[in-house]
């Protein structure tokens, strides 16, 4: 990043109260920092908020505020009987940014389409191990595998060709690895030497263009003058990355932002009176869990899965940690989403019964670290004191544990790893509304050290969700997914803990703002009152 980007970004972060009082600038005081600004890297809402939803468009969108498909950049799509080819015809006129490195000589148009899907699907493709490289959603929703070919008709149409049929696929298209990047711009910066400029320095087609970050304080970004689908009535957007709760809250009762997610839940009902405050909530469709590595002794064995399971106590854990914003998650999914499993039967809260299984497994003296994430996430508030509650509980059991944690990007990353030792704190916002979107990314074997962080691969698992992804029916769909629960629930790779209500405190002079159900932060369409 060039200096004058850094001395802008400096700039801009000390004078973030006065950003705040000017008309059409709206601040929102994110959670974190993001980990790149290519969505397609990555799998963590703070960095889709920051990229995804800010920079970029997909070939199909979800409209904001629902899980429904509506057109983005493709105007039109069609499927064969088949199943198998997906033509989409694309819009014309559209304009990609520009910064100081690049400036677009025509629109968009297939090439660009072209270029974001083969550089996550072919190995031999120039940007195939840039940044990283690791295309977790596409590898972990089996998009290697589906997709035989995507081939350019003409400048304006493009057909997927799949290997089988994929009931979700046009809903899979709308999240934020299928978002699409400029060709020319890729060109460009591999001819300079620098591709991880598309991490760095993004170019997209969306609402917002990139003006400037500073690592851990703030981004900046400036209104598309060109987006087709209308200029946003927000002149300037900047997230002022704010990882404390409560300094959050304090920013937005002094007018030094307008919007902040994940409130502390002990805080909510003072928020709810405040006169500075307009609380929106939602029910939430998400989970928070605990994730084995069910690669490593003994937590290869199900029924010590099952032992340390039985140890936690989750109402303790709802009325502490969640202070009642949230219900205990007995399965993978929420309750809010299709197929959801209501006669599945929860592990009873059952110390003695849990150390008694532990001796009889043979289990004893057992140490192990549970991972904390450093960072507010929907489906958990507050990590450090969950995990501190079953440091507890399992103690009971005479289980030692140490808590961990680490920087949120490398959290991430290294909770991806095989022989990672220790079981992880993590949850899931859906992405479509599809239950394909938990089970098979979550707990697939192709989410192996990607996405599926138990590192669990159970064949009779798998082979059920695999078969519900080509299956059209709804009805046989919701079947195996039922089925899928049931396993899961017998070999349990996680400890699912809670589905939670997202509340989402805002200024009272913003205007049109939705609470999304798929969990980001939307700031097309928003506005702020005179």
């Amino acid at each position: 990043m060039s200096l004058r980007r850094n001395l802008a970004a400096g700039l801009l972060f000390t004078a973030l109260g006065a950003v705040a009082a000017q008309a059409n600038t709206l601040v929102y005081c994110s959670e974190g920092s993001p980990e790149g600004f290519d969505p397609a890297l990555y799998t963590a809402g703070t960095t889709f908020d920051a990229s995804e939803h800010t920079i970029y468009d997909k070939l199909v969108l979800f409209e904001t505020g629902t899980t429904n498909v509506i057109p983005g950049l493709a105007e039109s799509w069609e499927a064969s009987a088949d199943g198998l080819e997906y033509t989409f015809k694309l819009r014309q006129g559209v304009k990609f940014h520009s910064n100081e490195q690049f400036t677009p000589s025509r629109d968009f148009n297939a090439d660009d389409v072209i270029f974001s899907f083969e550089r996550q699907r072919l190995a031999d493709h120039p940007y195939h191990t840039v940044s990283g490289g690791t295309w977790e959603y596409f590898g972990g929703m089996s998009m290697p595998d589906l997709i035989k070919e995507v081939v350019k008709v003409d400048d304006y149409t493009v057909k997927f060709v799949l290997n089988r049929p994929e009931a979700p696929m046009i809903s899979n298209l709308a999240m934020g690895f299928a978002s699409i990047l400029s060709a020319e711009y890729a060109d460009a910066m591999l001819a300079a030497g620098t591709p991880e400029m598309l991490n760095q320095a993004p170019i997209g087609t969306g609402a917002f263009s990139f003006v400037a970050y500073q690592k851990d304080a703030v981004i900046r970004y400036a209104a598309n003058p060109d987006y087709w689908r209308g200029a946003s009535s927000i002149d300037n957007l900047v997230f002022a990355i704010t990882p404390d709760a409560s300094v959050r809250y304090q920013k937005l009762k002094a007018s030094e932002c307008h919007v902040m997610p994940y409130p502390n839940p002990a805080d909510i009902e003072a928020m709810k009176s405040d006169p500075d405050v307009v609380m929106l909530e939602q029910e939430g469709l998400n989970v928070g869990y605990l994730a084995y590595n069910t690669q490593v002794a003994p937590f290869d064995n199900a029924k010590v899965r099952k032992a340390l399971n039985m140890a936690i106590d989750k109402q303790a854990i709802i009325d502490v940690v969640f202070q009642g914003s949230g219900q205990i998650a007995k399965n993978p999914i929420p309750p809010t989403i299709w197929s959801y499993n209501d006669a599945i039967v929860d592990d009873p809260y059952d110390p003695e019964a849990a150390k008694a299984m532990l001796e009889a497994e043979g289990v004893k003296d057992l140490s192990m670290k549970i991972w904390a994430m450093p960072v507010q996430r929907p489906y958990n508030p507050n990590a450090r004191r969950m995990a501190e509650l079953m440091q507890e509980d399992f103690a009971k059991i005479g289980v030692t544990v140490e808590i961990v944690s680490y920087e949120w990007g490398e959290y991430l990353e290294r909770s991806k790893a095989k022989d990672r030792d220790g079981a992880v704190l993590l949850g899931w916002t859906g992405d479509n509304g599809d239950p394909d979107n938990f089970l098979a990314v979550l707990l697939g074997c192709d989410g192996v050290e990607r996405s599926n962080r138990a590192q669990w691969c159970y064949q009779p698992f798998d082979d059920i969700i695999q078969k519900a992804k080509v299956v059209s029916d709804i009805g046989e769909r919701t079947k195996l997914y039922e089925e899928a629960q049931v396993i899961f629930k017998d070999q349990a790779p996680w400890a699912t803990i809670a589905h939670s209500v997202v509340f989402m405190p805002v200024r009272p002079e913003v205007k049109g703002y939705k609470v999304h159900p798929l969990g980001g932060h939307i700031f097309y369409g928003v506005d702020l009152a005179e």
